[in-house]
């Protein structure tokens, strides 16, 4: 169980960490030009990676499992 909720935190945390730096790609990035990406399309795909993470973290939690272990 204590294995569990650890890897239910790890994933609370780095979904928020990876939602908060795509909301500041998406904001604040509009007019910065880098070849072959745009930053702000960078900011929404890791606002979603983010969210998914969030997700597993509070399936995880709710559930009491640490996926597969």
């Amino acid at each position: 169980m204590d294995r569990a909720a650890g890897r239910a935190t790890r994933n609370l945390v780095e979904g928020a960490g990876t939602f908060v730096i795509g909301l500041v790609l998406w904001l604040f990035t509009e007019g910065v030009e880098v070849p072959v990406v745009t930053l702000t399309k960078v900011g929404l795909v890791m606002m979603c990676v983010g969210g998914v993470l969030i997700a597993t973290g509070l399936y995880q939690r709710a559930r009491g499992t640490a996926g597969g272990g």
